[in-house]
């Protein structure tokens, strides 16, 4: 799989980006605007805090020295509860003090100013493949494949391509295959502000069950659901 596809994964995927310097923040959320479906910039570690409170993001990028809470103290914080979100570090900062303490902090990339963004896009690859585990492919209990790169469904001799919404909440569920997800948390997940009706999330249920089978999406009664792959 070439670049292009891996970063295909991020397509309907938030970040998060916390960086104190105006113009590297403008100049770096725009690249980032053309892989992440939606990015919320930020310029301090206290408003990154605040930012994580409010809603689920799937990758974070800090800058170290910011205005009343560093990035890393920042990111120690966020990993007590979150231990998986893949983090890239963006700093000026290459002293062994600052990598150390990234490397305790399981980062994803450190990457170093100025501004490259080959490797920042090399970082995003890492990002996005740490999203699924490093598989392209997911095999579902009835063998139906989902391909995450291109967002499509093979069931037997057919293949559907899931909207933006279906393949967002389906890869929500598939990263978190281990647990229930709750009607909360796919609130929060899918609509940042809004608070649509159960039926809203019940509606895109329906049309996944419809495109890899209804036995892959179990509803857990009045709680919310659980995917069932291999």
């Amino acid at each position: 799989m070439n670049q292009n596809n891996i970063l295909d994964i991020l397509s309907n995927k938030k970040v998060l980006y916390a960086e104190d310097e105006k113009g590297i923040r403008e100049n770096i959320t725009e690249v980032l605007e053309m892989f992440f479906g939606q990015v919320v910039a930020v310029s301090n570690g206290e408003e990154a805090l605040g930012e994580i409170t409010l809603g689920n993001y799937d990758v974070l990028i800090f800058d170290i020295c910011m205005p009343h809470l560093d990035g890393l103290e920042a990111i120690k914080i966020i990993r007590d509860n979150d231990k998986k979100i893949p983090i890239i570090i963006f700093s000026a900062h290459t002293e062994k003090e600052y990598l150390w303490r990234a490397v305790e902090l399981k980062i994803t990339k450190y990457l170093t100013k100025p501004y490259d963004e080959e490797a920042l896009l090399k970082a995003l690859e890492f990002a996005a493949l740490e999203l699924v585990d490093n598989h392209v492919d997911v095999l579902f209990s009835n063998g139906c494949i989902y391909h995450i790169d291109e967002k499509t469904v093979q069931r037997g001799e057919n293949t559907n391509q899931l909207s933006k919404n279906e393949s967002r909440l389906l890869e929500f569920l598939i990263q978190r295959r281990e647990n229930v997800v709750t009607f909360e948390h796919i609130y929060d997940y899918m609509w940042e502000f809004e608070q649509p009706s159960k039926e809203a999330i019940k509606s895109i249920i329906k049309e996944l069950r419809k495109k890899i089978g209804r036995e892959c999406i179990k509803n857990i009664y009045g709680i919310g659901y659980k995917i069932a792959l291999q």
